[in-house]
């Protein structure tokens, strides 16, 4: 039988809740910016400019190559080495690394997605005589933005899961909050069974909003 009976809710579920509060954080936050920073990079790779597609296809190409957990480590203990004005909290950091994360991937999303509009489309913004930029502000984007949103929510779960790595750098995440119960009631297997379970509370309705819209696009 599981002993969760040893693990007392009224004293240490608040801590653990606080702990998903920040994690709930640091996913919008950074979802924000890696969607904005994605979007940059997937436009630019579908630039007409070969150098303009080149230089956009640098940054997500080296960042999904390298781990996350070596860029957290890189932005928390090595920049404000070499840059010892640029010194973050642990949230900040946690943060920067993980929009830099999500923007190298999501970067690909958005340029698949706008590949995926007919180019008919594209043509026929060129025969009303707009722009490169007004074409994909007017008649790409927002159908791209359709087709980008269901693998969105996909990788945003990921992000979610992905963020328990920032406890590494004593960012105040469910992990960590978790690691301080355990060296407080000294119930490590209870303990992460309710970190796993708000964990589960945080991916599930954002799965379920993933089936909703696919359905709705149906």
């Amino acid at each position: 039988m599981i002993p969760l009976s040893s693990f007392d809710f009224g004293q240490y579920l608040p801590p653990l809740v606080r702990g998903t509060a920040v994690t709930v954080g640091l996913v919008l936050a950074s979802g924000i910016a890696g969607t904005v920073i994605g979007m940059v990079f997937g436009v630019g790779r579908s630039a007409p400019l070969a150098p303009v597609r080149w230089v956009s296809a640098i940054y997500p190409n080296f960042i999904r190559g390298i781990p996350i957990l070596i860029i957290l480590y890189f932005l928390y203990y090595e920049i404000p080495v070499l840059f010892p004005y640029a010194t973050f909290s642990q949230t900040i950091t946690a943060v920067i690394g993980l929009s830099v994360y999500a923007g190298a991937y999501l970067s690909e999303s958005f340029r698949g997605s706008i590949q995926a509009v007919p180019r008919g489309q594209t043509e026929a913004g060129e025969a009303l005589g707009l722009t490169y930029l007004q074409r994909m502000r007017y008649v790409v984007l927002p159908q791209a933005m359709r087709i980008a949103v269901p693998p969105g929510i996909g990788f945003l779960i990921a992000l979610v899961k992905a963020s328990s790595l920032v406890s590494v750098i004593s960012a105040p995440d469910l992990p960590r909050a978790g690691r301080i119960v355990t060296s407080q009631n000294h119930a490590p297997l209870a303990t992460f069974l309710v970190v796993a379970a708000l964990y589960f509370v945080i991916s599930y309705p954002l799965s379920l909003l993933g089936r909703w819209y696919e359905r709705r696009l149906a």
